[in-house]
């Protein structure tokens, strides 16, 4: 397998992969902009976007975008994030000319009817109330809002009733206008695909995107605050997130912090699983994170667990966090090391998972990744790199606590953050 780059005259990126004895093909169109690109009174817009590329176009309606796709088996979708957007499609490799003219159609050519507007706003209005009564879900938006506080990195993707209500169509073409332009798009395709043949797809279907615009604006770099979020609600569980700042995709510890979430709390081996759930039976799901921006990052452990567990599970989870800046065993770098390197050839042997991968470092390095400079990394995260980090994460930075359920009995942020301001005075050997 090899993956081939080219630049179109007008910016935009195609990238492919060909995986020989396919029979299908995965493709997308992925954007680096998503709801940290929002103006002023644009909170929601990119998502509401997102939804109204499929609700038609000046030459198909929004079921005749579904039934075309889906009358050859094929299946398309989308998604927004704080940084990027992504609209992607499934299909056999005689439908690939088909797939692009339906992505090409909903990005270049959407109509943004007002009456569809009225009704997938009430649809999106579904979704953020079925957010609102999902503890875990709000435990998550409150964790973002809290750490980057007042600022778009921080906001919920989904936006607000208000906002969603307020937006109109000249708006969404705005967003549009400002931020769906040919520097910022990447075409990627992986399976039963050949590369000049997606090329010359794409420059016909694509290739009278703008360049670039003069109305997108400079991003504001992300500042992380920390802070605290509690919500007392009648529940059978608490959701809880402890959090710290975490590293940039570009920091030099950011694989390294990946590694460390997963030694942590990344499986059933990992160490919070163990010593919470199997070894104590204190919750019923616990794991650790590390989420990278471009220049942030945030390094979080989420913990579900009922009431009259919270006054020893707190405390257990900071003594792990402790631990691990004291000690790392090698086996346990080798059994991190040895799940990342099965990911990334697993995600191999799937056309959709290779395209998103590729898109993904495409967007983040500005190419693809070779497997070996990728296992070189990892080669080179030492037991002592990683308690220094851990020590660094969880030490130095400003706690991030997120919490909804009962709440009585959960210790206060001074108590918590005391427990480490502690352990960063004692000598390395007696913590733990």
């Amino acid at each position: 397998m090899s993956v081939e780059c080219t630049r179109l005259a007008n910016g935009m990126t195609v990238v492919t992969e060909h995986m020989p004895h396919l029979e299908s093909a995965a493709l997308g169109v992925w954007l680096n902009a998503g709801s940290r690109d929002e103006r002023q009174g644009e909170h929601g817009i990119a998502h509401l976007l997102e939804h109204m590329a499929f609700k038609g176009t000046h030459t198909r309606t929004a079921r005749q975008i579904a039934e075309e796709i889906e009358n050859v088996g094929g299946e398309v979708n989308a998604s927004t994030s704080v940084e990027t957007t992504a609209y992607y499609a499934r299909i056999l490799k005689d439908n690939v000319p088909l797939a692009i003219d339906i992505l090409s159609d909903i990005l270049t050519d959407s109509v943004f009817d007002s009456v569809e507007l009225e009704r997938e706003k009430h649809v999106i209005l579904q979704e953020i109330g079925a957010a609102t009564d999902t503890p875990d879900d709000v435990v998550f938006d409150h964790f973002s809002e809290t750490a980057f506080r007042d600022q778009t990195i921080g906001r919920p993707i989904l936006g607000t009733p208000d906002t969603v209500n307020s937006f109109t169509s000249d708006q969404i073409r705005t967003y549009l206008r400002r931020n769906y332009t040919a520097d910022k798009m990447i075409l990627v395709a992986a399976g039963a695909v050949d590369h000049d043949a997606i090329v010359k797809l794409a420059e016909d279907r694509f290739g009278s995107i703008a360049s670039s615009s003069t109305e997108t604006p400079e991003k504001v770099e992300a500042k992380y605050t920390g802070g605290e979020y509690r919500e007392t609600r009648k529940l059978m569980d608490a959701q809880l997130l402890i959090g710290f700042e975490g590293r940039a995709y570009h920091a030099k510890d950011f694989y390294a912090s990946n590694v460390l979430a997963n030694l942590i709390g990344g499986g059933m081996s990992s160490r919070l699983f163990q010593e919470v759930r199997e070894h104590r039976g204190l919750c019923y799901s616990i794991y650790a994170l590390h989420w990278g921006f471009s220049d942030t990052g945030v390094f979080a452990v989420h913990a579900a667990t009922g009431e009259e567990d919270i006054p020893e599970l707190v405390p257990v989870i900071l003594d792990e966090m402790r631990k691990v800046a004291d000690r790392i065993d090698e086996p346990e770098i080798e059994r991190a090391r040895a799940q990342f390197r099965s990911g990334l050839l697993m995600a191999q042997e799937s056309p959709a998972a290779r395209a998103s991968q590729i898109a993904r470092q495409m967007l983040l390095f500005g190419r693809p990744i070779p497997n070996e400079e990728l296992m070189e990394r990892l080669e080179n995260i030492t037991t002592q790199r990683l308690t220094d980090l851990a020590a660094r994460l969880f030490f130095d930075s400003p706690l991030t606590l997120s919490a909804v359920g009962p709440l009585d009995r959960l210790m206060s942020m001074e108590e918590i953050s005391g427990s480490l301001s502690t352990a960063q005075g004692l000598p390395r050997s007696a913590l733990g």
